[in-house]
């Protein structure tokens, strides 16, 4: 199966987990950090969700699924073994024209979950339909090494430059242009070792007029110019 690869907005939207489990945790921790709304239907739950409970994160239905679960759902993620309860999410959801994902079940799934790396809004997923997670896991950790911490500052360096280069006016051809010669071949070793200088030096260069400093450095990084 061709699956369409796509970045969700589920912010402030109704997320339910089926399962009470350490794969439903994982589950709950990822919609959580995407500011999923989570309610969890179980009858039990692992501690740390309960924890969540507490801090009153998610909310939690102490008890099985039963049917008529799902009317408010946006997503609903399925991570209970018990083949019943799974099919039953799975159709229940189907019904109502839900995202749904049954953990380990591909067949009982309309979208599944890649492996990612999240470095703030920088994020890489590896996917392979469902046919090896196990080897969607071993990419994803060989790109953990590879990209680090540093790609989440070099993302909040060209998401400040972005409006700057807008506020130009120019057509969206040269716009491109612009972006394209902004990405110095070594802006991610300047962002590693903090030469905020190279790096303005580099963006007034490329945009063809004086900037103030304080314009691209990242939020907390304005008494720290000469690192």
């Amino acid at each position: 199966m061709e699956y369409f690869p796509v970045n969700l907005d589920i912010s402030n939207r109704t997320c339910m987990v089926i399962g009470g489990g350490k794969v439903a945790l994982r589950k709950t921790q990822g919609l959580l950090e995407c500011g999923g709304k989570v309610t969890v239907i179980s009858p039990k739950l692992e501690q740390e969700l309960r924890i969540l409970v507490q801090m009153k994160q998610i909310i939690w239905k102490e008890r099985p699924y039963k049917a008529g679960d799902l009317q408010t759902a946006f997503l609903v993620i399925a991570a209970t073994d018990d083949p019943l309860i799974q099919e039953a999410v799975y159709s229940e959801a189907e019904e109502r024209n839900l995202l749904v994902n049954v953990a380990d079940v591909p067949k009982l799934c309309n979208f599944i979950l890649p492996a990612t790396v999240r470095r703030g809004d920088f994020s890489l997923s590896v996917s392979t339909a469902g046919k090896s997670p196990a080897l969607a896991k071993k990419l994803r950790k060989e790109l953990e090494k590879q990209f680090g911490l540093e790609y989440d500052l070099l993302l909040k360096i060209l998401g400040r430059l972005r409006p700057v280069v807008l506020a130009m006016q120019r057509p969206h051809e040269e716009n491109k242009i612009i972006f394209e010669k902004l990405l110095h071949p070594d802006l991610v070793d300047w962002v590693r070792q903090k030469n905020w200088s190279a790096i303005h030096d580099h963006a007034q260069s490329v945009l063809g007029h004086d900037i103030p400093l304080e314009t691209i450095l990242p939020e907390g990084k304005e008494d720290s110019r000469t690192d």
